[in-house]
This record gives C-alpha cells, structure tokens and sequence, in this order.
C-alpha cells in the first residue's frame, strides 16, 4: 500500500514534466514565427468544436481557423491555429508570420509577446506548484512510515 503513495504522484509528477514541455515548447514555436518574415495569408475556412457536456460538466468551444499563404520562395503553405480572433472569418486576408525553416508552424496571431510570456509564466507556476505539492506530499508520507 506504501508503494501506491510513491508511484501514483510519480506518475503525476512525470505528467506535469510534460505538460511544461509542451507549454514551453509552443511558446518557442510563437516567438520563434512572430521573429520571421511575414506574407500575406487567407482565412479558408473557420469552425468551432466542442468538449465536455456530459452529467455536471461545462461544455468548452474552441474556435479554430484554417489559413493558407505563400512563402517567400513560392512554397504554398495551409496550417490551422486554434483559439484566433473570432473577427477573421473566411475569405478574409490577414498578415501571416513564420519561421523560414519551419512555415508550416506559422501563426496568424499579432506578436504580443508580454501576454505570450505573462502566459506561458502563469502556466509554469501553476504546473511547478503542482509538482511541488505533490514532492512536499510524498515527503511527508515518507516521514510517517
């Protein structure tokens, strides 16, 4: 039963190593775009999916966006984005940044890059401080027995 106290936090532990990585890894990939070059792109297509709304919970709408735009050296590039501004609607032109190695990681959002950082900052404190709660509870169980 010990055991169960060490290997369940553990396990939640090594999931909130990864949710830092992916925070901190789209962080990167935005930065990194809003630091390229940008072109003019197409909203295609936009259209929302929804989670939850079974028994007691809430239901959650993402809004997500398809666009299309050209590098440039010619290469025609399509990349979805979730969670963009609800005013672009298809068919609508708006500015496009990417990194030239990597386009297809391209974002259509403004650079905001002290809401980008305040962001990814509150998620990191929110995931540190769920790791540290969960060290400090293992410790104390292993004070007690």
């Amino acid at each position: 039963m010990e055991v169960f106290f060490y290997i369940v936090p553990s396990i939640m532990i090594a999931l909130v190593l990864v949710g830092i990585t992916a925070v901190v890894r789209k962080a990167l990939r935005i930065n990194q775009a809003w630091n390229g070059p940008t072109a003019e792109g197409r909203c295609l297509r936009m259209f929302t999916t929804t989670s939850g709304g079974s028994g007691d919970s809430s239901v959650s709408t993402t809004l997500h966006h398809v666009y299309e735009f050209t590098t440039r050296d010619g290469r025609a590039v399509r990349f979805e984005e979730e969670n963009g501004p609800a005013t672009v609607l298809e068919g609508d032109i708006t500015t496009v940044w990417y990194a030239p190695d990597r386009p297809e990681r391209a974002t259509a959002q403004s650079p905001a890059r002290g809401r980008l950082m305040a962001g990814t900052g509150c998620a990191l404190m929110f995931l540190g401080a769920f790791a540290a709660g969960l060290v400090t509870m293992m410790v104390q169980f292993s004070r007690h027995f």
